[in-house]
């Protein structure tokens, strides 16, 4: 194939020689570029053709495992959705500066196989009139958000961070996981999620926040920002101004956020302060209204009273604003297509990720340069942005990467063992019933795992019945696993009982519960029958509330249902491990959810 190996260690800059003047002599310092630098890229920047300025704009989709022979369904789905068949192609018709990889695109399968298409990206953007490497770009915040699975290491998401609340910890993770990216040619990651999550019922953000209290997330987030540095790459603080107190997921509908603007500077502002102060590469702005900061009710994403006023003067970030996704409904309700990324631009906005359709919002932006309603020095600002975080980044000198370097780098055993450590700290015991925990192989040896089995985030894990009971088995019990599902059936729920007659104990993966759910019944079912029951909510930590009176002998909290996360739930209730957790939000009543049933820092030992 093509770009199957990595490609000599010629660099763009060498190759770009002619259009940047020599700049690939300069050695950038970690945050800060020189006037001379600046002056170069300037240069590269007055040599592009308007065409080639407007694609650097644009971070786009792409099917297939690779930029120049993807599977023949892959290049179906190009042509329909972007009119190209290949990455290459997207490169060489629209000049994108960035690509972003997801698992249903069929970017993602392997460690290796990912190297070669960051490669091969990277040989379409040298092959271009004015050679200029890509950012590639995903969204890998671990926990529940995952484009990259195993064998890659993955980490304990962003609450179970904030449970565990070390922040070297938090580093170390972005650290592990900023370094395979890196190895894998992923150089901008769309994490850390720097939302502060006050609203239980948020339906999109909820456990991607390591919190409720803004001091406590700032400190992670910068934890994080520095461990994605120390790696190499980008790290990008989402979902700005902050989607954190929403009733309403921004995929499907336009959020309204309703603090005031005193509120937004104590709840929301302090991790996106931090993450500036921090030195962040990017920051991600969020499809939500909030009318305290902007009257119009235009989008944040679209509205240059908070990109221009809040974002890059009152706060004084001056590096590369990235949309959220273009494609999603938030942003699209109120504007068309055409006039989207164009307005976005004049809101302040760099990078246009993701739109629907590039060649409506590709020609769309070209006309308003061409007809002046935005001006090539505008639009030159944002590249200027977007090639120094490239310089940054050292793509100028080399935009590649090795197999050797996907081996020495990728899933190794420090980090799985790391991950599984950061894990164990992570756990949360909220209820312990007669001191029922730990679990022993000798007294409670022949243990049930029933519960939901949601779809793993990175297809590469799970399913978590199975994973719990693997896991207990691991240790020496005798476990077996018991599917019931998220909306459990009468008939499932009677199968589960059924299956519970003999047992020593039964573990209950829960998942969202809520007052009216069925897991509420197997629950109260399960311990109705005699056997002792412990619940594991294998998302958001809320599920005790809604199970109370059901029944159960213990209850944790795992904050997502990836394999790392449910083997350190294990080993916690087996006595592996001690439960560390605390609680990163406050869990409400069910039946008044303005009184606290635990409270922040809330979490029960051994």
């Amino acid at each position: 194939m093509p770009d199957r190996t990595a490609p000599s260690r010629r660099t763009l800059l060498a190759a770009a020689a002619a259009t940047a003047a020599g700049a690939a002599t300069v050695a950038l310092p970690a945050t800060t570029a020189s006037a001379e630098t600046r002056d170069r890229l300037g240069e590269l920047i007055s040599r592009m053709s308007l065409e080639e300025k407007v694609g650097q704009l644009f971070v786009m989709r792409v099917y297939g495992h690779s930029a120049t022979a993807p599977d023949q369904a892959d290049i179906d789905a190009n042509v329909k959705e972007i009119g190209v068949r290949t990455a290459t192609e997207l490169i060489e018709r629209y000049h994108v500066g960035g690509i972003i990889y997801f698992a249903w695109a069929h970017n993602t399968r392997d460690p290796h196989q990912i190297a070669d298409l960051s490669n091969g990206i990277q040989q379409a953007g040298l092959a271009q009139p004015t050679p200029i490497p890509l950012l590639v770009s995903t969204d890998q915040e671990h926990g529940i958000v995952a484009r990259v699975g195993k064998p890659a290491t993955l980490m304990p998401g962003a609450m179970a961070l904030g449970a565990g609340g070390s922040r070297s910890d938090a580093r170390e993770a972005a650290r592990i996981a900023g370094a395979e990216l890196a190895a894998m040619g992923i150089t901008q990651n769309y994490a850390p999620v720097a939302d502060v999550n006050v609203n239980p019922a948020n339906p999109v953000i909820g456990v991607r926040s390591f919190g409720s209290d803004p001091e406590s997330v700032a400190g992670l987030v910068v934890a994080q920002v520095r461990g994605y540095r120390s790696a190499g790459i980008a790290s990008t603080a989402k979902h700005f101004p902050g989607h954190g107190d929403t009733k309403s997921d921004s995929h499907y509908s336009l959020p309204t956020i309703h603090h005031t603007r005193e509120q937004w500077s104590e709840l929301d502002a302090p991790p996106f302060r931090a993450a500036i102060a921090a030195g962040i590469g990017s920051i991600m702005t969020a499809h939500i209204v909030v009318p305290a900061l902007d009257p119009s009710e235009d989008p944040a994403t679209l509205s240059r009273p908070i990109l221009t006023g809040i974002l890059r003067e009152q706060l004084g970030y001056d590096g590369v604003v990235v949309t959220d996704a273009l494609d999603m409904a938030g942003v699209r309700q109120k504007y068309g297509d055409d006039r989207v990324p164009v307005l976005a631009l004049k809101a302040g906005c760099d990078q246009l990720l993701n739109p629907p359709n590039l060649s409506v919002a590709w020609n769309a932006v070209l006309q308003a340069v061409r007809n002046g309603e935005l001006t090539e020095q505008r639009i030159e600002e944002s590249i200027l942005r977007i090639l120094l975080l490239k310089w940054k980044l050292g793509l100028f000198r080399g935009p590649f990467v090795t197999h050797s370097g996907v081996d020495r780098t990728v899933g190794t055993r420090s980090h799985l063992m790391a991950a599984d450590r950061i894990a164990e700290e992570t756990t949360t015991l909220l209820f312990n019933g007669n001191g029922l925990l730990p679990l022993s192989p000798r007294r409670h040896g022949n243990v049930l795992v029933v519960g939901a089995d949601p779809a793993s985030p990175s297809g590469t894990t799970g399913p978590p019945t199975t994973t719990l009971a693997k896991a207990f088995t691991e240790l020496g019990f005798a476990a077996t696993a018991w599917s019931t599902g998220i909306t459990p059936t009468p008939t499932k729920i009677d199968e589960a009982v059924a299956a519970a007659a003999g047992k020593d104990v039964v573990v209950v993966g829960t998942y969202n519960v809520t007052t009216t759910s069925p897991q509420r019944t197997l629950v109260s079912r399960l311990a109705a029958s005699g056997v002792p029951v412990v619940t594991v909510a294998i998302r958001n930590p809320y599920d005790i509330a809604q199970l109370t009176g059901t029944g159960f002998a213990a209850s944790l909290a795992s904050y997502s249902w990836t394999d790392v996360e449910l083997r350190a739930a294990v080993r916690v209730i087996a006595g592996r491990a001690e439960p560390e957790g605390r609680l990163p939000v406050p869990v409400p009543r069910a039946d008044d959810p303005t009184q606290v049933l635990y409270p922040v820092g809330y979490g029960l030992t051994y």
